[in-house]
């Protein structure tokens, strides 16, 4: 991540002196782990909540102060913040009725083959960190799909940073043994690969 981060700095350099290039190129290094993040606390709404994250992260923008790594770990707290605002709005929200929810499962008419195949791998991976406890998934989620280092991700979690690895650790943990148990009914190579490279 530290040629990312040097990269992801300077862009944001240009970004707070209104450079949309700058800001353009912050937004596609930091948008795929942040995704992933939201994805793992909200699930299908994680498209949703990102956007807002980032109508809050560029009215901010002016604000931040520091590096790559600190623009990264500023931008998983806002997305958290977020995504709990959401799940507490989607609590006290009546759920939609069969017909509207089987509306909203259509699939668009865009979707091509390479892209259901990523985003399968991928939502494989998060259901698995989803059956974590909460704790744990979000620690593995900042470490591992953010690409937050210890004291970033408990910055974010609002946690002292030996909580945040430990859990991240025993999250980690875990799935390796979710997958050893899975690997022998078929797990697929995309999730053992995810975790092979968390650990």
């Amino acid at each position: 991540m530290g040629v990312h981060d040097a990269e992801l700095g300077a862009a944001v350099d240009r970004a707070q002196q209104g450079d949309d290039e700058g800001f353009a190129i912050a937004y596609r290094l930091v948008q795929p782990g942040l995704i992933g993040y939201v994805r793992g606390l909200v699930g299908d709404d994680a498209e949703d909540v990102a956007s807002e994250a980032w109508l809050e992260i560029a009215r901010d923008l002016g604000r931040f102060r520091g590096d790559g790594a600190g623009f990264r770990g500023w931008t998983a707290t806002i997305a958290r913040h977020r995504a709990l605002d959401h799940l507490r709005r989607q609590k006290r929200r009546p759920r939609t009725s069969l017909l509207e929810q089987d509306m909203l499962e259509l699939p668009g008419g865009h979707d091509t083959a390479a892209a259901v195949l990523e985003k399968l791998s991928t939502e494989q991976a998060l259901e698995l960190i989803g059956n974590l406890p909460r704790d744990q998934a979000e620690a593995v989620l900042l470490r591992v799909v953010v690409g937050l280092d210890g004291p970033a991700s408990a910055r974010v979690l609002g946690k002292r940073p030996g909580a945040v690895r430990t859990a991240a650790y025993r999250g980690l943990k875990r799935l390796a043994g979710q997958l050893t148990r899975a690997g022998a009914r078929g797990a697929t190579p995309g999730a053992q690969r995810m975790l092979k490279d968390g650990t």
